[in-house]
């Protein structure tokens, strides 16, 4: 089977989950070799690695690859492009993954597809274009396909794989040593998931009607186990954080279950959720365009519906 690269997303050595769905979707085309690239491999890593059908294992584990922003990392994946001749290199659809995607397409003289939401054969990418007004199908014709996809696109499965280790020596150019991390700062986090990679998300807008009606979205959101999410009518007005925008120009997600409570669904808010495997959407206006998007739609109050909602998932816990 062919050899396809897949670079691990991790933190402080924890394995992210969007490493394991990029080993899953790997793993149906080919056969998934990880690259770990910075400090923190162990064990335990191996092992989750091996778990996702990792079949090798290319480890630099060099400390100078993190203290540079981006560029060793896509040294890295040029060098094992160079050696190995892979199918395919497969990134996470973040903001670094598709940085790292950009300067791996020019390095290898090879196309580039970011944001993918599916994977067929043929290394065809299935993305979602123009705001989530068109869906397409996009193949690279040149050099080694280079794919970002994007987190919670595919449900990781567990498979066996050897995780054969290979240990990478790297030489950084000068070029990559042009921006230096100087300082890092951990953010605080709640209980909640990562928004951008939570299998479920559930997402208040200008229904709501207050800052304060946000806890019926919170209380929910904790039952399920889900990250919160807030239209740009609720983030604008203040009723909640910015940085828990979904849509066109905030954050974009592709959750396995995605409520959207008292929005809308103008466009701009659907390019960012419209992915997800089942949309729930909850307004009092039966027009609404959500509901031409839903799997499954209530008309209602949402200060009605969502806490027996709530209610009914507590029970069942």
């Amino acid at each position: 089977m062919a050899e396809i690269l897949v670079l691990v997303e991790h933190v402080d050595g924890a394995v992210k989950k969007v490493t394991l769905e990029l080993l899953t979707l790997a793993r149906s085309l080919g056969a998934p070799s990880a690259v770990w690239a910075g400090p923190g491999y162990s064990a335990d890593a191996k092992a989750k690695l091996a778990e996702y059908g990792a079949e090798k294992v290319y480890v630099a584990d060099s400390a100078e690859i993190t203290d540079y922003v981006v560029a060793p990392k896509a040294e890295l994946l040029a060098q094992l492009v160079s050696s190995a001749s892979p199918a395919a290199v497969l990134v996470a659809a973040t903001a670094e993954g598709k940085e790292v995607a950009g300067r791996l397409a020019i390095k290898t003289d090879s196309g580039v597809l970011t944001d993918a939401v599916g994977l067929g054969d043929g290394f065809v990418a299935e993305q979602s274009i123009f705001g989530g007004g068109v869906n397409v199908k996009s193949k690279v014709v040149k050099g080694t396909p280079i794919v970002a996809v994007r987190p919670n696109s595919t449900a990781p499965e567990a498979s066996a794989g050897a995780a054969a280790e290979e240990q990478v020596s790297l030489s950084l150019s000068d070029a990559a040593k042009t921006a230096r991390v100087v300082e890092r700062v951990v953010q605080e986090k709640g209980a909640r998931p990562e928004l951008a990679e939570a299998a479920i998300v559930v997402s208040g807008g200008r229904g709501v009607g207050s800052a304060e009606n946000f806890s019926i979205i919170e209380r929910l959101a904790d039952a399920l186990g889900a990250a919160v999410g807030a239209s740009r009518a609720a983030t604008d007005a203040g009723w909640y954080p910015h940085q828990f925008q979904v849509g066109q120009t905030g954050k974009t997600v592709s959750p396995q279950l995605y409520i959207a409570a008292g929005i809308s669904g103008a466009i701009q808010h659907r390019a960012g959720m419209q992915t997800a495997k089942t949309i729930i959407a909850i307004n009092k206006d039966p027009e609404a365009p959500i509901f031409e998007l839903a799997d499954f739609g209530v008309v209602g109050d949402l200060n009605q519906v969502v806490p027996q909602l709530t209610e009914e998932v507590d029970k069942r816990k």
